[in-house]
This record gives structure tokens, C-alpha cells and sequence, in this order.
């Protein structure tokens, strides 16, 4: 089992910068890749960034990229969101997910994480 806390959440005003963390603990050998969703109020959730645990191969979706970076801890099992210039349709609940070789190379996800509230003021 892979447990995934996500930290860093907050208002800011459009154009601020947040770091999202997101720690993952327990079964985590397996982890072959992470990423971040969201979902804002009224849409369902879609995809941000992933990344490749070892290759630290990235991918963003066209909306976020240039402004969005996602990055891992070396050390722990720990990615990260920086987002910067961001904007009021960025405001959304940010999840973190974690996936396996099989899963993630199908574009699936084993395990997410709780959520942290984004709101970006205009």
C-alpha cells in the first residue's frame, strides 16, 4: 500500500507562485511514476504533469506548460508542482497519484492522495 499527502495548497493572487509537495510513504519500490490532476468546481478531474521516477521523463498538459514544473526528491519519494504565472482558471483541488509500470504506462494510476485547495483570486 502507498500512502500520498499533498501539501503547499493556497490563495494566491493571479500571477503568485505555488510548490505543491507530495510525500508518498509505505510500498513504494514499485512506484514507477507520479502525477498531478486537478479538479475545479463543476468539471471533472484531468491531468497536469507526470513523471517517470527514474528516467524523470515529463509531460504537461498544453495549458500549464511554461508555467508548470514538475520535479522529484532524489532522496525521498517526494514530486513536486511549481506552478508559477498563475491564473484563475488554474483554481482547483490538486491531486497527486502514483502508479506502477503497468499502470502508469497506460496512463493509470494505483494511488491518490487527499487533495490541496488551489484558489487563484483575479
Amino acid at each position: 500500500q502507498v500512502l500520498l499527502v499533498e501539501s503547499g495548497g493556497g490563495l494566491v493572487q493571479a500571477g503568485g507562485s505555488l510548490k505543491l509537495s507530495c510525500a508518498a510513504s509505505g510500498a513504494t519500490a514499485n512506484i514507477y511514476g507520479m502525477g498531478w490532476f486537478r479538479q475545479a468546481p463543476g468539471k471533472e478531474r484531468e491531468f497536469v504533469a507526470r513523471i517517470t521516477w527514474s528516467s524523470r521523463m515529463t509531460y504537461y498538459t498544453d495549458s500549464v506548460k511554461g508555467r508548470f514544473t514538475i520535479s522529484r526528491d532524489n532522496t525521498k519519494t517526494t514530486v513536486y508542482l511549481q506552478m508559477n504565472s498563475l491564473k484563475p482558471e488554474d483554481t482547483a483541488v490538486y491531486y497527486c497519484a502514483a502508479g506502477n509500470f503497468l499502470q502508469f504506462s497506460q496512463g493509470n494510476y494505483n494511488y491518490w492522495g487527499q487533495g490541496t485547495q488551489v484558489t487563484v483570486s483575479s
